[in-house]
């Protein structure tokens, strides 16, 4: 599929930029962004590099969701393990959280 390459460790780029597929999914999936709106917010990336990086999202829906919700999950355990950080619990016995 031209506009995409997969690099060493199978995560698709939209070719001659630094933005991830995934990127562009995120803003199609979490705001409801058209490709217009996308190309409104990332004016860098062509109408057909965004429609490249929507097409290979859907041929691949299944691994990119699942790899969007073991992000999620990564996140909310970094965020829960940062909550119980000792610095924290060093604040929150000294009354300052």
């Amino acid at each position: 599929m031209p506009h995409i390459w997969l690099d060493n460790k199978h995560r698709a780029w939209i070719d001659e930029t630094n933005v991830k597929v995934a990127e562009v999914v995120l803003d199609h999936l979490a705001y409801g962004w058209s490709a217009e709106e996308i190309h409104y917010q990332h004016a860098h990336l062509s109408l057909a590099q965004i429609y490249a990086a929507l097409a290979y999202y859907y041929d691949h829906q299944t691994e990119f969701d699942q790899q969007i919700e073991e992000s999620r999950l990564r996140a909310e355990t970094l965020a829960a393990e940062t909550n119980d950080s000792p610095i924290r619990r060093r604040l929150r016995a000294a009354g300052k959280l």
